[in-house]
């Protein structure tokens, strides 16, 4: 008889309870029991799992190393999927692997290098992978040299943090003043040149900031699945141009994502971003993790997180080729259940109070997230 394999996200996006919805409607018919944490007790990945619990706040990395470690013993965890404090967790493989947890994740040198754009930059552009001009300011003199010379060639200038994920931080500098036109309509992530420089003037710490070029589409992401040994078994890229998504096997993304994941040793899950600087791909992004919409895949007859928990297990697929790509498609929102008791976040003093396992069946709350439907 084929035990069970028990799996554990932590404090993960919320559409990733699709990629646990894969795990379980697994080609190998392995049973999967699923364990979710999270500092939001309505996140629906809590509803969605076998057994959650809240994880305390304001931990360091090394208390929540800890934390981990506990939580992996405790719970007979197979298989740990780790998004927070990620680069802490790795560091620590060993320790994890006494306890009998595999971690899907890369190495933490690997890890390192991609948690500051910059280095990211710097570091593919010597293995021979295009990027973008790129200027890293710190305040306003610097932000002010870098749009400048950026518009001097031609480009709209934008910013985001050097270190950050998800979109977070992304502006694009504009130079037409502020007036009532910027407060009609929906917000855009349009910032006037001159309020960024009088609040950059004004602040007392320095900033860290990746200034670029505006890239255009289409943007893909190439989702990879890397063995330990560096070697790539499967990578396909997501097309996102407007509304319209697709799929691509094109040698042109596929070609730098693989130099990008087996050069730096990203094993297991990672998503390799490109846009178009002129009629050249460059790279945008590199995550360290399974992208948020990794699950999108499946429209292309393939599940990439069973494969991924089984190479993590030992269980080599060998290389995977995608038996179709699916038809273009866009994403749209519906519910997911939550919890049917909203429990209060926690504060920092307090130990977090465990949930008691739940099924996975619907909840009487939901929330929206995001699913995959042709176009």
């Amino acid at each position: 008889m084929v035990s069970r394999v028990r799996v554990w996200l932590n404090r993960t996006y919320a559409e990733n309870v699709f990629f646990m919805d894969q795990l379980r409607r697994n080609p190998s018919d392995r049973a999967v029991e699923i364990h979710a944490t999270h500092g939001d007790a309505d996140s629906p990945v809590l509803a969605a799992a076998d057994t959650a619990e809240l994880e305390p706040e304001g931990l360091s990395p090394a208390g929540y190393v800890e934390y981990a470690l506990a939580q992996c013993r405790r719970r007979g965890i197979d298989v740990f999927v780790p998004r927070l404090h990620q680069s802490a967790i790795v560091a620590h493989r060993a320790e994890f692997e006494a306890v009998g947890t595999a971690l899907l994740a890369p190495p933490p040198e690997a890890v390192a290098v991609f948690q500051d754009k910059v280095v990211a930059y710097e570091a593919v552009q010597a293995v021979g992978v295009p990027v973008p001009p790129w200027f890293r300011v710190r305040d306003a003199d610097e932000l002010l040299a870098a749009v400048e010379e950026l518009e001097a060639g031609g480009h709209r200038a934008c910013f985001k943090p050097a270190s950050g994920a998800g979109g977070v931080g992304f502006r694009m500098i504009t130079r037409s003043p502020f007036s009532l036109t910027h407060l009609s309509g929906f917000p855009t992530p349009y910032v006037q040149l001159d309020l960024v420089l009088d609040a950059l003037r004004r602040s007392e710490e320095p900033v860290d900031w990746l200034v670029m070029p505006r890239l255009e589409q289409p943007e893909v992401s190439v989702d990879c699945l890397t063995g330990p040994d560096n070697r790539v078994r499967l990578a396909i890229g997501r097309v996102k141009n407007g509304r319209r998504r697709g799929f691509t096997l094109q040698e042109q993304w596929l070609e730098p994502a693989r130099l990008v994941v087996e050069g730096f040793g990203l094993h297991y899950l990672s998503n390799v971003q490109f846009r178009m600087f002129g009629d050249t791909p460059v790279l945008m992004d590199v995550n360290t993790r399974p992208a948020g919409g990794l699950h999108q895949l499946s429209l292309c007859g393939v599940n990439v997180p069973w494969l991924a928990v089984q190479l993590a297990l030992g269980e080599d697929p060998g290389t995977v080729t995608p038996p179709f790509l699916g038809q273009d498609y866009t994403v749209v929102a519906g519910p997911r259940p939550l919890r049917p008791v909203s429990i209060p976040q926690q504060r920092p003093e307090t130990e977090a109070p465990l949930l008691p396992a739940v099924p996975a069946p619907a909840q009487p709350g939901s929330v929206q997230t995001e699913a995959a439907l042709p176009l």
